[in-house]
C-alpha cells in the first residue's frame, strides 16, 4: 500500500476525495484518511454512520473517520497488527505533526503541501513541516486565483529553515467561485462529479492523479472524461 500525504491547514477535503475517485476507476483500491482536528469529511461525506471512529464507502471510496494510526483502523477492520490492509494507496489528510507521525509517513511516500495564502494556512501549515526531523521532498500545491510573485517570495521566507526539500514543479490551483459552488453542489447531492467544476482546477486534479499513480496524461485524461460522463 502506497501512502500519501497531504499536508497543511488548507481545507482539502473535496479535492482529495476527488483524486480519490478517478484512482478508483483507473480499478485502484483507495482508502480516504481523515486524519484533521475537525474531521470535515464526517459531515460532507454522507454516511448513516454516527461514532466516533467509522469507515464507510462513498462511490468506490473507502473514508475512515476518527482514527489516530494503521493500527486502529486495522483492529476496526477486524485485523492483527500483522496484517496489511487491502488497498492500493492511502489517501491521508493531515493538519498536524502528531498525525504525520502516528500514520508513519516516510521519506519515500509522497507529500503534497497544500495551503492558500491567509496567514492561517500558511503558518499552521509550515508548524508540521517544521517538526519534521529529515529532509524530505515536498510539492506544493497551491491554492490562489492570481500566483503574485510577492506570495511566493512569503511562503519562501516563513518557510526559510525548515528541513524540506521543496521539488521544483508547482500545482496550482487558480481557484474561481464556480469551483466553490461545483464543490458545494457535489456536496448537497452526495455526489463525486466534476461538472462545473474550472478547466484549471480538473488540470491540477489530474496533475496530482499522475504523480500519484505513476499513470501517463493520456491514461489520466482518458479516466477524467469517464467520471465527467458519469
Amino acid at each position: 500500500m502506497k501512502k500519501v500525504a497531504f499536508i497543511g491547514s488548507y481545507d482539502k477535503a473535496d479535492m482529495i476525495i476527488c483524486i480519490a475517485k478517478l484512482l478508483t476507476i483507473m480499478k485502484k483500491k483507495v482508502i480516504v484518511i481523515d486524519a484533521t482536528a475537525l474531521s470535515k469529511t464526517r459531515y460532507i461525506v454522507p454516511t448513516m454512520q454516527s461514532s466516533k471512529q467509522y469507515i464507510t464507502t462513498y462511490e468506490n471510496v473507502d473514508v475512515a473517520i476518527g482514527f489516530e494510526n494503521f493500527e486502529q483502523i486495522k483492529a476496526y477492520s477486524s485485523l492483527s497488527k500483522t496484517d496489511e490492509l487491502d488497498y492500493d494507496y492511502a489517501l491521508i489528510d493531515i493538519d498536524s505533526y502528531k498525525g504525520y507521525y502516528y500514520f508513519g509517513i516516510k521519506p519515500e511516500d509522497k507529500k503534497f503541501f497544500v495551503t492558500s495564502f491567509d496567514l492561517y494556512s500558511l503558518r499552521r501549515g509550515l508548524q508540521v513541516l517544521r517538526k519534521i526531523p529529515e529532509p524530505v521532498e515536498v510539492k506544493k500545491v497551491l491554492f490562489t486565483k492570481d500566483m503574485d510573485p510577492k506570495e511566493r517570495q512569503y511562503l519562501n521566507f516563513l518557510s526559510k529553515g525548515i528541513k524540506i526539500k521543496w521539488d521544483e514543479d508547482i500545482v496550482y490551483f487558480p481557484f474561481e467561485t464556480s469551483d466553490l459552488n461545483a464543490i458545494y453542489s457535489n456536496q448537497r447531492s452526495g455526489r463525486i462529479q466534476l461538472k462545473g467544476l474550472s478547466a484549471t482546477y480538473i488540470d491540477g486534479i489530474e496533475y496530482l492523479v499522475e504523480e500519484i499513480s505513476d499513470a501517463s496524461q493520456g491514461e489520466v485524461k482518458k479516466t477524467v472524461k469517464i467520471l465527467e460522463k458519469n
